[in-house]
């Protein structure tokens, strides 16, 4: 029986989706930064899921109730089907404001505010108890960091108020150092940490303002110190995506129309002229967060089709 060679490439790629299919089996995510079905986050959660992994979210409190309202609808249900058809589902979704390490911290005028009101318990100190209470000690295998914000983005690093720069560098990258401090414990043997950045944090990128460039290099650089310190104590794998522009909704509420155009610049200049999805993102989150990456830490990744390997072009195609 002669087999083609159409058929020999269905059967590897079929025997590949099982392989991708088991690979996460037994093991549980936290995706921290989820507030709904268009970014990063959501992609690289139903891509974990894929591959076996129960996956929790955390959620902003003030976009907790819309992102349930929206989920149990069933709003996400396309972006949730995986390839057999069916829905993945959250194994639990857990508010958070990675701003606030515990209660004490919590400003009153937070804590009373009409959109918190209806949460006794959101900080990454709540967050690490409320895991020991659902599932016991050493219950996270993977750990996903998809949160940032500058209150002040669309102001030029000169126009940057210091209270608006240190609650960039604060919410968009000691967020993971605070996650990482309260999780560690609660890890598994070869866990795995993943944070997001962007090519601001190496090169200017006009109109990207308010410190959060700032914030994206110090998150860089608290991944290869947060590398050895988990490393060293807990056996964990700590990496970083560095990833080009994509128009989310968070994107397009920071500045409005900037994203796409963004998104398209990159494109144009890239040595493949793609425009990346969140599944290209959440593809490289499943590698890094999977035994197939055992030996990877302390690695910015770049997803961005070689855009941050180009100086300079002179036209699309020449």
């Amino acid at each position: 029986m002669i087999v083609s060679v159409a058929e020999r490439v269905l059967g590897r790629m079929e025997a590949q989706r099982d392989m991708f299919k088991n690979l996460l089996t037994g093991k549980r995510a936290l995706v921290a930064g989820i507030g709904d079905n268009r970014g990063f986050g959501f992609a690289i959660a139903r891509e974990l899921a894929m591959a076996g992994a129960s996956v929790c979210a955390a959620t902003w409190p003030p976009a907790f109730s819309s992102f349930m309202a929206l989920l149990e609808r069933g709003d996400y249900d396309e972006a949730r089907k995986l390839p057999d058809g069916s829905l993945f589902s959250f194994e639990r979704v857990f508010p958070l404001d990675a701003r606030f390490d515990s209660a004490k911290d919590v400003p009153e005028e937070v804590r009373t505010n009409r959109r918190y009101r209806a949460f006794e318990r959101f900080t990454i100190e709540d967050l690490a108890t409320t895991l020991d209470a659902d599932f016991g000690p050493a219950s996270l295998d993977i750990v996903v960091h998809c949160i940032a914000n500058a209150p002040e983005v669309l102001q030029p690093l000169l126009e940057t108020s210091r209270s608006g720069y240190l609650e960039a560098v604060s919410t968009s990258s000691y967020s993971f150092v605070g996650l990482a401090k309260q999780l560690g414990p609660r890890l598994r043997p070869n866990a795995s940490l993943v944070c997001m950045s962007f090519l601001a944090a190496e090169r200017v990128v006009p109109g990207y303002g308010g410190g959060m460039s700032s914030a994206k290099a110090a998150l860089e650089s608290d991944t290869r110190v947060l590398s050895f310190e988990l490393g060293r104590r807990y056996g964990a794998r700590v990496n970083c995506i560095s990833a080009a522009p994509w128009p989310s909704r968070a994107a397009e509420a920071i500045a409005p129309g900037s994203g796409g155009g963004m998104a398209k610049w990159v494109a144009d200049q890239s040595p493949i002229q793609r425009t990346i999805t969140p599944e290209d993102v959440a593809a490289a989150a499943l590698f890094l967060s999977s035994p197939n990456a055992r030996a990877i830490t302390g690695s910015t990744m770049y997803v961005d089709y070689g855009s941050h390997a180009m100086a300079y072009h002179t036209a699309p195609n020449e």
